[in-house]
């Protein structure tokens, strides 16, 4: 938000200054006219007066006439200068207005094109030309997700078959079976459970795709206790880490507090420790790391783990919505690609920064938020 407000000021300094520079022009030409017009009275006076004039000369009752009226006729020279060279300048604001509505139009219908204009208005074409790119720049990245969430929901609806199947097939043979073991029927039990579970995870990934698009999201401000939050959210992820074999180290500074929207800051937190734990090798280490940095009125969160190295390319594009690092990964093993791209969007809404780094089969991501 803060770079846009940054650009329409500068695109309303540059629009001020041509409108300045347009009529210092005008100003300018309308000098040199007037100027012109008193250069040539007095060089006139100058070189008639070097010879002596009768009333017999030809000339004379014209020459006595503007001798007479020599302030009413350059008066009325300089209205005449002032009244063309407004005409004229007029005719060029309108010409030049004409042009760019014109290109206007071309920069709606066929946006493809890049516009020409006349060499006075080169740094309006310039102007549209930027304005063109960045609209079809914006255009292939609004298809591009669009893109994205339709195969993801694809992917979603043919995932949601398998658990569903399975929850069905396990249920009916607890139905039809009724004489099955009691340690047969925990087993069959536990594995739809399981599966029912899987499906309330695609379900939500739905929920989150149509919040995403639909919603504008809002914080609850208030004083969090930081460090406090990141222990809980680090002790609610033991079983898992204890079921991959992961182990998560905690280095948190004591006491920080901070402003914000505890519910939306906690996702944030989760999503990028559910990161770590999924795109970890197995029996690795998890670093979560916050620290408080008093003179820069800030903190800084880390959560550092190895695994495969991310490749530039695609840390570009990380925090972009509905992208997966992995695109070959289904929707049992990846998310919906939301995750990061709704973080980003919190961060920034708290004014902090969130950015992520890989080399040598190491992931980082480093949060910055304000306090």
């Amino acid at each position: 938000m803060s770079k846009n407000i940054t650009l329409e000021a500068k695109q309303g300094e540059q629009h001020d200054h041509k409108a300045m520079q347009f009529l210092m022009q005008y100003v300018v030409t309308l000098g040199i006219c007037i100027g012109g017009l008193v250069i040539l009275v007095v060089l006139s006076k100058l070189v008639l007066s070097t010879r002596i004039w009768y009333q017999t000369d030809p000339y004379w009752p014209m020459l006595h006439w503007l001798n007479l009226h020599v302030i009413s006729v350059c008066v009325a020279a300089s209205g005449a200068i002032c009244l063309i060279v407004t005409i004229y300048y007029l005719f060029r604001a309108f010409r030049q207005m004409d042009e760019v509505v014109e290109a206007a139009g071309k920069l709606v219908h066929q946006p493809e094109q890049p516009l020409r204009l006349s060499r006075s208005l080169q740094g309006v074409q310039n102007e549209l030309n930027l304005v063109r790119e960045q609209a079809l720049r914006n255009e292939m990245a609004v298809k591009e997700a669009e893109q994205k969430k339709n195969d993801l929901i694809v992917y979603l609806a043919h995932d949601l078959k398998t658990p569903l199947t399975s929850v069905i097939g396990y249920l009916s043979l607890l139905r039809d079976e009724p004489q099955i073991s009691e340690q047969l029927r925990q087993r069959y039990t536990g594995i739809a459970l399981n599966k029912a579970e899987r499906l309330e995870e695609l379900i939500n990934e739905f929920f989150d795709i149509t919040r995403f698009n639909l919603s504008v999201m809002t914080l609850e401000k208030e004083t969090i206790h930081l460090s406090r939050m990141l222990e809980q959210i680090a002790s609610e992820f033991a079983p898992i880490l204890q079921e991959k074999g992961l182990t998560l180290e905690l280095a948190i500074e004591k006491e920080v507090d901070l402003s914000g929207d505890p519910d939306k800051l906690e996702r944030v937190f989760d999503n990028l420790l559910r990161n770590a734990v999924n795109y970890s090798y197995p029996n690795t280490v998890i670093q979560l790391s916050m620290e408080q940095r008093k003179e820069e009125h800030k903190v800084l969160l880390r959560v550092q783990n190895h695994g495969r190295t991310i490749a530039k390319e695609k840390l570009e594009h990380i925090f972009e919505q509905f992208f997966r690092v992995d695109a070959s990964r289904s929707s049992a093993t990846g998310g919906s690609g939301l995750g990061l791209a709704i973080a980003r969007q919190i961060v920034e809404m708290h004014h902090g920064q969130i950015q992520a780094e890989s080399v040598d089969e190491m992931i980082v991501f480093e949060v910055e938020l304000p306090i």
